[in-house]
C-alpha cells in the first residue's frame, strides 16, 4: 500500500500561478493509495478549498475524508486526507494540538486492514512543534492498531523519544524547497504492526514547480 504527503501550498506553485489541476497531476504521477495533504484550503474568507474534487474522483478514484468544519472547505486547518475509493474508511476524527495559530491533527481509519493514517502541519515554533508532538504520543499510545502519521512535521530533525518509544521515523530526504531541496521538514511516522519497504522524495518537472514543497511518499506492508 502506498501513502504519500504533500504540502500542496493552497495549490500557489513557484510561477505564481494557482492551479490545482497541476496539483491533481502529480497526484498521477505518484498514484497512491491514500494522500495527506497540508495547506488544502485557502487561509482568508470562506477557508474554501483548493482540489480539484471531481476531478480527482472521477480520473484517480479519490474520496476526500469528511472532515472539514467550514462549507466550502476541503480539510481542517488546512489539512486533508484523499484515499482511494477501494479502501473502506470506518471513522473521521479531528485531534486538537496545542498552538498559536491555526494548527491541528485530522485521522481516518480503515478496514481490511484496520490501520489509522493522522495527518498533521506541526507549528512555527520549536517550543510549540514539542507540545504538539507529545499531544500526538499520546494520542497513538492509545491505540491498538497501526498508525501512521504523515506530514509537514516544519522540523530538521524530529526527536524520535517525543514521539514514544515505539515510534519509526522515516524521512524519505530534502522535500524543501522545491526548486533547491535542502531541508526535510516532511515525513512519516509508524507504529505498530505496520512495515516500511520503500520511500522517496517525488521529483519531477510538475512537482518542482507547483507547490514550494516536493511530495514524500511510502510504500509499506501489514504483515498478517
Amino acid at each position: 500500500m502506498r501513502i504519500a504527503s504533500y504540502n500542496i501550498r493552497k495549490a500557489v506553485g513557484l510561477d505564481w500561478r494557482r492551479d490545482p489541476q497541476r496539483i491533481g497531476n502529480i497526484l498521477s504521477e505518484i498514484d497512491a493509495d491514500i494522500v495527506v495533504l497540508q495547506e488544502a484550503d485557502k487561509r482568508l474568507g470562506t477557508r474554501s478549498g483548493v482540489l480539484p474534487l471531481q476531478h480527482l474522483k472521477d480520473t484517480q478514484g479519490y474520496v476526500l475524508a469528511d472532515l472539514a468544519l467550514r462549507p466550502a472547505s476541503h480539510g481542517w486547518h488546512g489539512n486533508a486526507i484523499l484515499f482511494k475509493s477501494s479502501l473502506k474508511p470506518t471513522k473521521t476524527q479531528r485531534i486538537d494540538l496545542p498552538t498559536l495559530e491555526p494548527r491541528g491533527a485530522i485521522s481516518v481509519q480503515f478496514a481490511e486492514p484496520f490501520f489509522e493514517v493522522v495527518g498533521v502541519h506541526l507549528g512555527l515554533t520549536p517550543g510549540m512543534r514539542q507540545q504538539q508532538l507529545q499531544v500526538l504520543a499520546a494520542y497513538v499510545e492509545s491505540r491498538q492498531h497501526p498508525v501512521i502519521i504523515a506530514g509537514d512535521f516544519n522540523e530538521r530533525k524530529v526527536h524520535t523519544q517525543l514521539l514514544g518509544p515505539t515510534a519509526r521515523v522515516f524521512t524519505p530526504g530534502p522535500s524543501f524547497h522545491a526548486a533547491r531541496p535542502r531541508l526535510a521538514f516532511d515525513r512519516f511516522a509508524l507504529f505498530g504492526a505496520v512495515q516500511h519497504v520503500t520511500s522517496h522524495v517525488h521529483t519531477s518537472p510538475l512537482s518542482r514547480r507547483a507547490s514550494d514543497h516536493l511530495p514524500i511518499v511510502l510504500d509499506m506492508e501489514f504483515p498478517q
